[in-house]
């Protein structure tokens, strides 16, 4: 038998907060739902595409990795992103009342974007992968210095990497990923302090295999448009609120005690 509960550490003021109550169910409901196995059409989607990825010559694949690990290096050590204020931590309902303008705000930025760059079909929805993916980075840098989290520190631009990872990947890599991240204050120090030594071609294959039927859409002109927007805010408005539930987790005040099993 397994046992899962939720402890908290939270101030005597706080203990009674419905507030707190509400994100206590919310955040057991989200570690359930990443360390969900992989449904039999999970499964299958995952076969086709292995298959798919099989068939593209092995220097595309190089050539792809590179370049996503390269365009990514650049907005995770951007000037502009390590250099961020780390916020002063208050009261959790007020952090996340900021947060959430804050994922608005990038949803609509990123749906804007979306439709710009899909009105002209294929040529310039190439732009928007880049586009996209710094309007994607610059929330998650935003959300962590929210939460206190200072993102100079190489082992949090991984942590957001790993929360990257976690909304854009199959159900079998969310297990992998979200089991680290369960463990991240022990794993963090055993993190080597290369950067490339991060699994880019895993990160690009799942974030690509995720993206590509959403994404197809956005090929048509005109239809491009509406397609690119659609999925831009849905999809950003979904990472921030991966990240939202990745930092609470983090908190003290939603300690999950480990799984008892008899």
């Amino acid at each position: 038998m397994e046992l899962s509960y939720l402890r908290f550490t939270m101030e005597p003021s706080n203990q009674n907060s419905i507030y707190h109550q509400l994100i206590a169910t919310e955040l057991q409901a989200w570690q359930a739902a990443m360390r969900k196995k992989p449904s039999f059409w999970n499964r299958t989607t995952k076969k086709v595409q292995k298959k798919v990825n099989n068939i593209i010559p092995e220097k595309v694949h190089r050539a792809i990795t590179k370049a996503i690990k390269e365009i990514t290096r650049g907005v995770i050590f951007g000037s502009g992103f390590t250099t961020r204020t780390r916020k002063e931590v208050g009261p959790l309902e007020e952090v996340e009342t900021k947060v959430k303008e804050r994922i608005n705000f990038y949803s609509s930025s990123a749906a804007v974007e979306g439709a710009a760059t899909g009105f002209g079909g294929f040529l310039l929805s190439l732009a928007d992968f880049p586009l996209w993916l710094t309007l994607k980075m610059k929330m998650l840098f935003e959300i962590a210095s929210r939460y206190g989290y200072d993102t100079k520190d190489y082992k949090e631009r991984i942590y957001i990497l790993h929360i990257f990872q976690l909304t854009f990947s199959s159900q079998e890599r969310r297990n992998e990923v979200f089991e680290k991240m369960e463990n991240w204050e022990l794993i963090k120090d055993q993190l080597p302090n290369d950067f490339n030594a991060f699994d880019w071609r895993t990160f690009q294959l799942e974030y690509r295999d995720y993206i590509d039927l959403a994404k197809l859409l956005q090929l048509i002109p005109g239809v491009g448009a509406i397609a690119g927007a659609l999925v831009n805010h849905k999809l950003t408005n979904k990472l921030g609120k991966v990240a939202m539930n990745a930092y609470r987790m983090r908190d003290d005040r939603f300690r999950e005690v480990k799984q008892l099993k008899s």
